[in-house]
């Protein structure tokens, strides 16, 4: 038997559980403050990823055609040259020599076949003597010709504008035709040679823009686009080449460099939002909408169907439409059909810690 003082005490103890379960009921029932954000529509893309090697767009090594010693050498080691300019000059006095006698040979005979002219003219000489002494002055110019074109072989001039290698020789060093003397490349534009799966080959096409990383340089992102795309696919790994361009106006890249390779294909306008404001559910996926009428903030749930995903965001093919206001912060308290209280729209200037901040 409970005496009065001690059923009182048992009515306050059941009384506390009791308001706290009151309390609990009215927080849940409370508007949830919320951060919404809109969906916009961007271009997007499907990466595709790969590993490319580095080109130079012109490479060649330069080597000379005829046996001689070296005797002059106008460059520097990794040098930058010009088209035309001379490189390597090799002994060339007795060609020189020979030049200067055919020239000299060249200078009698055509002052022989003026005079011949001079002379036929005036009916002093045959035709047929004028006809034997121009033949003779061609003969002359032709022999100078053959000179000049051998003269040719012994100066190693550069083929087109570019960055000179390590020179392997030295002056008096004697050289023999098939030598490699030094090599020469363009280095403005980098030609990037990678491989793809077939799989991908109707995707691809001239002109798509691709970025490349090397490490290199970690931090630096180098673009380009496809240039070319291989016109076999391998058997045996089946896969199909591609060669892009890229810009390399400050040097850094070389050639033969690894670099890792991402193809933006299938480039589109899509509505575009945070991958945060989804809700999945199994295979299904929601955001909560953020529905404005007369002063009042309600919330609806919308499924959408989603594409691909990409650094935080999350591609929208069907369900939400550009400037639509959805749940950013504050989604686990949000329900379908409940009063909200937003504090503000998130975007690329106003993030959410600057939203808290200000609703403090």
């Amino acid at each position: 038997m409970l005496f009065p003082f001690h059923r009182r005490r048992l009515l306050r103890l059941t009384l506390v559980p009791i308001t706290l379960l009151l309390s609990s009921v009215t927080f849940a029932q409370s508007a949830p403050s919320v951060i919404g954000t809109r969906a916009i529509v961007t271009t997007w893309s499907d990466p595709l990823e790969a590993l490319g090697t580095l080109r130079a767009d012109e490479s060649v090594t330069l080597s000379a055609t005829v046996t001689d010693i070296v005797a002059e050498i106008n460059f520097r080691d990794g040098e930058q040259v010009e088209e035309g300019q001379l490189l390597i000059r090799l002994e060339d006095a007795e060609e020189q020599a020979q030049l200067r006698a055919s020239q000299a040979l060249r200078e009698e005979r055509r002052n022989a076949s003026n005079r011949a002219s001079q002379l036929q003219e005036r009916n002093l000489a045959a035709r047929a003597d004028v006809e034997d002494s121009q033949s003779r002055l061609r003969q002359a110019d032709a022999d100078i010709q053959a000179i000049e074109a051998e003269l040719a072989n012994y100066q190693i001039k550069a083929p087109f504008s570019g960055r000179v290698g390590f020179r392997n020789i030295s002056v008096g060093a004697l050289v023999t035709p098939g030598m490699d003397l030094v090599t020469l490349d363009k280095l403005d534009v980098m030609q990037l040679d990678f491989s793809v799966p077939e799989v991908f080959l109707g995707r691809l096409s001239p002109g798509l823009m691709l970025n490349a990383t090397t490490a290199a340089y970690p931090d630096a992102l180098f673009s380009g686009e496809v240039a070319t795309i291989g016109t076999r696919v391998d058997p045996v790994t089946r896969s199909v080449s591609v060669r892009a361009d890229l810009e390399n106006t400050d040097g850094r890249l070389r050639p033969g460099m690894l670099m890792e390779v991402i193809v933006q294909q299938r480039v589109r306008d899509t509505v575009v939002i945070p991958e945060a404001a989804i809700e999945p559910s199994g295979d299904r996926h929601f955001v909560m909408l953020i529905e404005q009428n007369e002063g009042s903030t309600r919330l609806a749930r919308r499924e959408v169907m989603i594409g691909e995903r990409r650094n935080g965001e999350v591609e929208i093919l069907e369900g939400l439409s550009a400037n639509d206001l959805i749940v950013f912060h504050g989604l686990q308290l949000a329900r379908d059909g409940q009063e909200a209280r937003l504090i503000g729209i998130a975007d690329d200037e106003t993030g959410i810690r600057a939203l808290l901040e200000a609703d403090r």
